[in-house]
């Protein structure tokens, strides 16, 4: 078996070496700090595997995601939301039966229980509907315990994926005033959602087949993502044998973060404030090649993916079958087509890679199906869920999985003797 070497203070330390599926090497340390007294020091885990997965795989280098084993292309082109779920949760495809049973779930348990909507009345107008959501997740362990000794309930993951749709779309309604809609039925997860979000009393909204298939594409490329923060996270509150509710409402906290989940809702908020300056995107992109200006594009280029984001490529021609569909003239709409075509022909943009990534396009077919920007989030959130409860599932389910608790070097002051107040 291969092994590394690791000197320090001429002692030699021999440390074993961890192959995953897909040729990925890691050094194992985990018995480095007990024999040599020393840990490592890695900031942000960004070169540290936290954990062994068998959910999702990613080269960055490639452009490869893979939910499974199975390539993100063909789910998004050819698969179901829920179908997705399944497999990220459970391991494999569903079969048919299996299918039905998982979708029926996710539409008979959308109801939430009527004294929840008090919760609703007590949050301001003005309450962002990321806490709202966070907090009504995590209130569901209030209703729904978890068996007793059953950490991954089959019964509470479904009430999860059902629920929280429903009450993502009562903050928005809350938050502008209008009627709760409750859930309908007849309706697929992705219309039944939008049908919430934008029905009103006074006339029947018909959800537009095109933004209901582009809604379960971009539930699909968020469901996974490998050891993100969210992801990371909600493994950490897991591994202390927190509910899945408690869980996940942290996931929904870490995702809330403009490094993170806010990433799309920066792209639009980006847009809107060139076209407050006269919709001149040249002005922009000459800033943004300008290394002394601090003016950076958002939604350009990715941290994981060096040659592009398979995601990206994938939500590109669901946003030019969206905006062709519905024939939107918007103009922040215009000035992202005129920066994406930038990005893949300037050569100062290919040459570094910066390419519109999932996070532009995202926020651009967002704004398309007329979801308001502070909802970016939300609906990240909703798309990642089943990723979050399988990571949760495959931790509670791993015999050798411990309690996280990184280590730290310390850097503040060295002992010193107390002074009382009056002699200070």
């Amino acid at each position: 078996m291969d092994s590394a070497k690791l000197s320090l203070g001429g002692q030699e330390y021999e440390l074993p070496v961890v192959l995953g599926t897909e040729g990925e090497r890691g050094v194992d340390i985990s018995r480095f700090r007990g024999e040599s007294g020393a840990v490592t020091l890695d900031p942000g885990y960004g070169n540290t595997g936290s954990c062994q997965s068998g959910i999702c795989f990613i080269n960055g280098e490639e452009g490869i995601l893979r939910y499974r084993g199975y390539p993100i292309e063909q789910l998004a082109e050819q698969a179901s939301f829920a179908e997705v779920s399944y497999l990220l949760i459970y391991g494999e495809l569903p079969s048919v039966a299996q299918l039905q049973e998982f979708s029926d779930g996710l539409t008979y348990h959308s109801m939430i229980h009527e004294d929840m909507k008090k919760f609703f009345e007590g949050y301001p107008a003005s309450a962002h509907p990321m806490a709202v959501l966070s907090s009504m997740i995590s209130s569901l362990a209030t209703y729904y315990p978890e068996s007793e000794g059953n950490g991954d309930d089959d019964l509470n993951i479904i009430r999860i994926l059902a629920k929280s749709k429903t009450m993502a779309a009562w903050s928005y309604k809350k938050s502008i005033g209008q009627p709760l809609v409750y859930p309908q039925n007849r309706l697929s997860y992705c219309a039944d959602f939008l049908n919430m979000m934008f029905s009103v009393p006074t006339e029947e909204y018909e959800v537009p087949k095109v933004v209901e298939e582009a809604l379960n594409v971009l539930f699909i490329l968020h469901a996974d993502h490998e050891q993100n923060c969210s992801t990371s996270t909600v493994r950490m509150v897991a591994s202390s044998q927190a509910n899945i509710f408690a869980s996940l409402s942290a996931g929904v906290g870490a995702l809330w973060g403009p490094l993170h989940g806010g990433a799309n809702q920066k792209v639009l908020e980006m847009l809107e404030m060139i076209r407050q300056d006269g919709s001149d995107y040249k002005k922009y992109v000459d800033m943004a090649k300008d290394k002394d200006n601090d003016f950076r594009m958002m939604g350009f280029g990715h941290r994981v993916y060096k040659n592009f984001d398979p995601r990206a490529t994938i939500l590109r021609k669901a946003c030019d079958e969206v905006l062709e569909q519905l024939g939107i003239d918007d103009p922040l709409l215009n000035i992202a087509k005129q920066l994406e075509d930038v990005a893949l022909n300037d050569e100062y943009f290919v040459e570094r890679k910066l390419y519109p990534n999932v996070d532009f396009y995202s926020g651009v077919l967002y704004r398309a199906m007329g979801i308001p920007t502070d909802m970016f989030t939300v609906m990240f959130a909703l798309g990642r869920l089943p990723g979050w409860i399988a990571h949760f599932k495959e931790l509670r389910g791993d015999p050798t999985s411990r309690i996280n608790r990184p280590r730290q070097i310390y850097t503040g002051a060295t002992a010193r003797d107390y002074t009382p107040v009056a002699e200070r």
